[in-house]
């Protein structure tokens, strides 16, 4: 009989033990698993009791002949006895326990204000779902809507080129991530597992479990807007409080003795609400509120980001050159790509949220400004790729105040709201025109997706010149590394400004507390701490716990 193979997740088990680094070709049968493990193991099929996948992920080096790379928990008769025949070999090893535990069940004194949780993005979702699991009431405030009738603002702003500057792709239940590709993978370290219990969570929310063992998990909008409503309803059925279209206008700081201390906040309704634990899981857009912050004194100061265009190609070019006669096989999917150049100028100029099957998608939140962002479906179906292409820019970019940054992304999407024809169609340029330096007049083999429209132009004015000078060169060279990638008709869209927050709330590594605001917990993208849905929802773990202990001390 084969063995009952077991769920795919975190596993404290003592008899399990983890084999990484197992390969298989591509189109392996289902049965070849079981017989590479007892081959591995050096064991007889009766002592195999059950496996799953931790974790698989593919080699595509050679074209011809991609292997797949399993990481599996397998449960043995005798696991002690295999572990010390096996102790030499370093890929064999016992499971580690990847399950969660909360950081107390302690409760906090009596009269100690609620929590509160500025912003409904990945991270404050996070913060609030680990505060509300813990018992601790967190209060959400979120500036815009409900997630469903945020899609509503942002498709009709697609459409009809009507923005809502508080319901939009930045502002609303689930965050900037909400219309994104919904890539679930990072690469910051996580020794607490803390990125387990994210992908946990999810599943219980609705998404499919293969989140939990592919090496690049993804999860598309129209899913991820299930997912945030249960989410949501579980963080209320826990006893925590959500308000929507509920924006923070001020913030109450007392000081004594040089200890400056969080007191509550005003709303945008004119309540004022006390709080001296106050988490600002805000994103990277929330300008206003990055003002507020230092004019009340907190501590922030500039980071660099970086700036670019969006760039499509048929997805089928970028198929066949990643997978060769492979391309199109279900277990690969739509393929993606990550490249990078350093050009003779000094700048590096990289590909950014790269989305295979996907569509550009405008991502203002401001009037008379023009963004880009990129978006996909789970299917990742549609016939275009698209990724950011930018380049690598620091505060001496932009030198003086530490909000500089924010008045350097909006000159650069005024520009490109201008260049479009000022009615949010986004400006656009073929690459070969790009690089060769002329206005584009018609398009080619590749229909931009953006919508409202894209409006064909010479994008050279829409970023500062050096930007533009190692773009045209990295262009060139991209070739090298993706064959065809150069293609003259491939479309560029601009701009591409929001890659990650131009200022980094500054805080303690201990407490995780602003520098020198008690009770204030940076937290995030928009503090500067993340970047992405995976790495913004671990950091709201790492907050919710810091939170938490301090709530109880």
């Amino acid at each position: 009989m084969p063995p009952a193979l077991l769920p795919a997740l975190p596993s404290s088990c003592p008899k399990m033990l983890r084999i990484n680094e197992l390969k298989l070709p591509l189109n392996h049968p289902d049965s070849a698993l079981r017989e590479a493990i007892l081959t591995r193991l050096g064991i007889a099929g009766e002592d195999l009791i059950g496996f799953s996948v931790f974790k698989r992920s593919y080699d595509a080096r050679k074209k011809t002949a991609i292997v797949l790379i399993y990481a599996l928990d397998v449960e043995v008769r005798g696991e002690a006895a295999v572990l010390a025949r096996m102790g030499g070999d370093q890929y064999i090893v016992p499971a580690p326990d990847t399950s969660y535990k909360f950081a107390t069940t302690a409760r906090p004194p009596a009269g100690v204000p609620r929590p509160v949780v500025v912003g409904m993005g990945p991270c404050g979702m996070f913060v609030a779902l680990i505060l509300a699991q813990m018992g601790l009431n967190p209060i959400v405030l979120e500036r815009g809507k409900i997630v469903r009738e945020r899609t509503v603002d942002t498709f009709g702003f697609w459409r009809k080129r009507k923005l809502n500057t508080e319901s939009n792709v930045q502002f609303g239940e689930g965050g900037a991530g909400t219309f994104s590709d919904g890539k679930l993978y990072s690469q910051i370290k996580d020794p607490k597992h803390y990125g387990r219990k994210v992908l946990t969570e999810f599943v219980k929310a609705g998404a499919p479990e293969e989140i939990l063992y592919v090496s690049k998990p993804h999860i598309g909008t129209f899913r991820l807007v299930k997912m945030v409503e249960q989410i949501r309803a579980e963080i209320q059925s826990l006893g925590g409080e959500i308000r929507f279209e509920t924006r923070v206008d001020d913030i109450f700081v007392s000081e004594e003795n040089g200890v400056r201390q969080v007191q509550g906040v005003r709303l945008s309704n004119g309540e004022e609400l006390p709080t001296r634990h106050l988490v600002m899981a805000i994103g990277h857009s929330a300008r206003d509120t990055f003002e507020l912050l230092y004019e009340r004194g907190v501590y922030i100061e500039a980071k660099p980001f970086s700036i670019g265009f969006r760039v499509e190609h048929p997805q089928s070019l970028i198929d066949v050159c990643r997978f060769g006669p492979n391309a199109g096989n279900k277990l690969l999917g739509a393929a993606d790509y990550k490249i990078v150049h350093h050009a003779s100028n000094g700048r590096s100029v990289y590909s950014f949220c790269m989305c295979p099957g996907g569509t550009v998608v405008a991502a203002s939140s401001e009037e008379g400004r023009v963004v880009t962002n990129g978006m996909s479906q789970y299917s990742r179906a549609e016939r275009n790729a698209n990724s950011a292409i930018v380049v690598g820019i620091t505060p001496d970019d932009y030198p003086g105040h530490p909000l500089a940054g924010i008045a350097f992304q909006r000159e650069l999407e005024s520009r490109a709201y201008v260049l479009g024809g000022s009615n949010y169609d986004a400006p656009g340029q073929l690459m070969g025109d790009f690089v060769k330096g002329v206005a584009s007049k018609e398009f080619g083999s590749v229909v931009p997706s953006f919508k409202p429209a894209v409006r064909l132009t010479d994008l050279a004015p829409s970023l500062p010149d050096y930007a533009i000078q190692a773009m045209r060169e990295a262009f060139v060279a991209f070739d090298k590394q993706i064959k065809g990638y150069y293609k003259h008709d491939a479309v560029l869209t601009g701009v591409e400004t929001r890659t990650s927050s131009p200022i980094r709330i500054k805080r303690n590594d201990h407490d995780l507390q602003s520098l020198n605001t008690r009770g204030l917990f940076p937290a995030g993208e928009g503090a500067g701490y993340a970047g992405g849905i995976m790495s913004a929802a671990v950091d709201g773990i790492r907050v919710a716990e810091a939170v938490a202990l301090s709530l109880v001390a």
